[in-house]
């Protein structure tokens, strides 16, 4: 005996809903796709005088806001002024208040990186000596909570809704023309779109609080929407929005107009279609005029072949030009190779989960034949072949090296990804070996319906013999009974007609209420029926026990897949790594971090508003080229525009310079000179000129240590 159709639904949804919970529960916190590389001063690092400013350097570029980088006291007070500001490339800083006394100091950012993902860390360093802090280093990032939790669990509903989706589809219109009658099959595809329409409508509202502060009342906050909205992965979204639209004119037209073109008994193979008898005509074909005809079926197929796949190809972009694919190395090569990944994997899951419903629902008198197998056979082999190419050139290009899958979360799962992969192959070959054995079958009961057509001839004939031997003027027994029978018809009809015409007209309302008790019997009875005969065929059932473990396997998949799309690609993590050693060493030999040279010198010009404080960051303070940045604040500390800024520097002892620096003003109190040579080490001057007026002007002067 087989278990029915609902326990098996149920125990996948359980599935589905217990391994996307444990996974993505599990992977939030290892969520960063930029890294941190490099700080100044160094995580760890002792450092003599307090600097200006601290400036972090991440693996690709981020997006900041007004509190993405916090800079805190031992005591927990902020002492960061001003906005994070971009230096240079990836590298991205935040003004320090003056005077700042010795102790150990607190750097906390939360960003989000190029990819769409947040950012978050945290790490000390120390003026003059370390001391106690009652500051926690390992707080809790955006995505840690219950609002980043959903939010990948909508990325999991996502990529399930988007492969049901494509690949119902793709099967209807490429493997079994007939599902596009099945309701079963329709039901399954737009479940696959409302899933996909829904998460993407619960992604556009969470993104908000998902990358700023993590809270739940902040889903429904219009202004972090707004804020949303102009970023790369709110357009992204917004995009889907629009191609799920076009989506759903397609599933119309497929369910549709598709579907009244598509006989109601066929299913388009050659051993499982039902054969009409001579004269018979399918449903449909007396329409063929009508309704256009083969020629616009051909027609009418070719366009929605090529409307779907460009309305996929979309849906499929909307993930490769805002995550992964966007960033890191070769971008323009990457994003066309993750659009072609994607559709593999819709076609070849959404294809499968297509292939079991129409399995476990589809009516008896269309089931799924030998050939709508065979031919999605092909196209997931094609889709195999195509996962495997694309997947070598992602490897590559997110794990850079083979010790990072075994060194590195990402190179981990992705090796339990290429496991599942492998599983789900074996699972296929037994599939394929079933359908081989459900044709071997057919052709088996096609033989045996041929015996029993010759031996009716036989008896056909051995009766016409009998006939033939009556005596004449005999009727045959069959003949006489049936003679009898209608005469105490006639008679029984003649002495009762007027008494059956009242009993009809009492029993009218009674008859009709046992009509109705019958006929819901005879439907009870049909579904039955048609159960006993999907369960009949042992290699059918061997087909359907195998398409449900190669479906199971595919949950589990697709989880690993979401959970791989939110975790540090392996060759970003490695770098991490390298660049935390590299700065580590280079504090333990200098006690100092990078080097970096940082000079603050109060000025007066002497006329109005000439009063105020210009800094002096040289980074990294070091023969050769150096980049320096001047920041001029009022005497309140807040940033000011003076007309000129100007520097100079002289090394006495061994008579060089001065040499002139001409910095370029950035933002307001703020100017920047890169390529800043020092040709030798030793004790420079550093003169600032600084003009706040037509006549009023100062120079002010410090020596450092540089090389």
């Amino acid at each position: 005996m087989t278990q029915t159709i609902a326990p098996r639904v149920r125990t996948l949804v359980l599935l589905i809903l217990a391994v996307a919970g444990v996974l993505l529960a599990g992977a939030a916190p290892a969520s960063a796709h930029a890294a941190l590389t490099g700080s100044d001063p160094a995580q760890g690092a002792v450092v003599d005088t307090a600097p200006a400013q601290i400036s972090l350097t991440f693996s690709e570029p981020i997006a900041v806001g007004d509190d993405s980088v916090r800079v805190l006291d031992p005591k927990g007070e902020r002492v960061d002024k001003g906005d994070p500001a971009n230096l240079s490339g990836t590298t991205y800083s935040v003004r320090l208040l003056s005077g700042l006394p010795d102790g150990t100091y607190t750097v906390a950012y939360q960003v989000v990186s190029a990819d769409s993902h947040p950012v978050a860390g945290a790490y000390t360093f120390s003026i003059g000596a370390p001391s106690e802090t009652t500051v926690s280093v390992s707080a809790q990032g955006s995505d840690d909570g219950l609002v980043g939790w959903l939010y990948g669990f909508g990325r999991y509903v996502s990529y399930a809704g988007f492969a049901v989706l494509a690949g119902g589809a793709a099967f209807v219109l490429a493997c079994w023309a007939p599902g596009a009658r099945v309701r079963a099959v329709q039901r399954l595809v737009v479940s696959g779109w409302l899933a996909l329409t829904a998460a993407t409508l619960g992604l556009l509202l969470l993104r908000g609080s998902y990358t700023t502060s993590g809270k739940v009342g902040d889903i429904f906050d219009l202004e972090l929407l707004g804020d949303v909205l102009q970023t790369k992965t709110g357009a992204a979204l917004v995009s889907r929005l629009l191609l799920l639209a076009a989506a759903a004119l397609f599933i119309a037209v497929l369910f549709g107009a598709y579907a009244r073109t598509v006989p109601a008994g066929a299913d388009g193979d050659a051993d499982g279609a039902r054969k009409p008898a001579e004269g018979e005509q399918r449903e449909g074909e007396g329409a063929a005029e009508g309704d256009g005809g083969e020629p616009d079926k051909r027609d009418l197929t070719f366009g929605l072949a090529l409307g779907g796949t460009v309305v996929a190809a979309g849906l499929a972009a909307s993930w490769a030009m805002s995550e992964h694919a966007s960033q890191g190395l070769q971008p323009g090569v990457a994003m066309p190779v993750d659009v072609v990944h994607l559709l593999a994997v819709a076609a070849w899951l959404g294809g499968l989960t297509t292939l079991l419903v129409a399995l476990y629902r589809g009516p008896v008198e269309t089931p799924v034949g030998r050939g709508a197998v065979r031919r999605f056979s092909r196209l997931a082999f094609g889709s195999v072949v195509t996962l495997a190419v694309t997947g070598v050139y992602q490897s590559w290009r997110q794990l850079g090296s083979w010790s990072a899958f075994t060194d590195t979360g990402y190179g981990q799962l992705l090796l339990v990804k290429i496991a599942l992969v492998a599983v789900m192959v074996a699972v296929a070959y037994l599939s394929r070996r079933w359908t081989q054995r459900l044709a071997e079958a057919r052709i088996s009961a096609a033989e045996e319906e041929k015996r029993p057509s010759v031996s009716a001839q036989a008896e056909e004939a051995e009766a016409s013999k009998e006939e033939e031997k009556q005596p004449a003027g005999t009727a045959p027994a069959e003949a006489s009974d049936a003679s009898e029978a209608s005469e105490a018809s006639e008679a029984s009809e003649a002495f009762g007609v007027s008494g059956a015409s009242e009993s009809t007209k009492a029993g009218t309302g009674h008859d009709a209420v046992r009509a109705e008790q019958l006929a819901r019997q005879r439907a009870a009875t049909e579904a039955a029926r048609q159960k006993r005969l999907r369960d009949a065929d042992p290699n059918r059932f061997g087909l359907r026990r195998s398409v449900l473990a190669e479906a199971g396997v595919a949950v589990v998949l697709l989880a690993v897949t979401t959970v791989l799309t939110q975790t540090e690609p392996g060759r970003t993590e490695q770098d991490a790594k390298a660049a935390a050693a590299t700065s580590s060493s280079a504090a333990e030999g200098t006690g100092q971090g990078s080097g970096a040279v940082s000079l603050t010198m109060p000025f007066d010009t002497g006329g109005r508003n000439g009063k105020g404080v210009v800094s002096i960051d040289l980074d990294p303070a070091r023969v050769g080229d150096n980049s320096l940045h001047v920041y001029v604040e009022g005497p309140d500390g807040t940033p000011v525009d003076v007309p000129e800024v100007k520097l100079a520097l002289t090394l006495t002892a061994q008579d060089i310079g001065p040499l002139p620096v001409a910095p370029d003003h950035v933002t307001t109190g703020h100017w920047s000179a890169s390529a800043v040579q020092i040709p030798m080490a030793g004790d420079w001057k550093v003169e600032v000129t600084v003009r706040t007026s037509d006549i009023d002007q100062v120079t002010v002067s410090k020596n450092a240590q540089i090389g």
